[in-house]
């Protein structure tokens, strides 16, 4: 496996590590409750380390681009199924633009 491949697969992680981090800012309560407050802290601290080791073998535009826009896009559609916010069509097309548009930068840099 090549150093981008490898920067790719830490970029995927970070975004995992940010989106665990905020599922569990819902549960801290104002950082009130020491375990989910824990776990905001340190997936936060992953995410970012994650995202430095990355940016590497990486173009920190793009990498920051595809970090932002997965990790939203997920937070968004896991907090319709799991928390049940509202599913409506204006958001479901926002949650496909920002899909198509981490597509389309990932193209770009090829």
């Amino acid at each position: 496996m090549g150093p981008q491949t490898f920067s790719w697969l830490l970029l995927a992680a970070s975004v995992a590590a940010e989106v665990i981090g905020t599922i569990a800012l819902r549960h801290a309560d104002g950082f009130t409750r020491p375990v989910p407050s824990l776990v905001v802290g340190v997936s936060y601290a992953a995410a970012i380390w994650l995202m430095s080791v990355a940016v590497r073998h990486l173009e920190v535009g793009l990498a920051y681009a595809v970090w932002a826009g997965s990790g939203a896009a997920l937070i968004a559609a896991l907090g319709m199924v799991w928390f049940g916010e509202s599913t409506t069509l204006l958001r479901t097309a926002g949650i496909a633009m920002i899909v198509i548009g981490v597509v389309v930068l990932n193209l770009d840099a090829r």
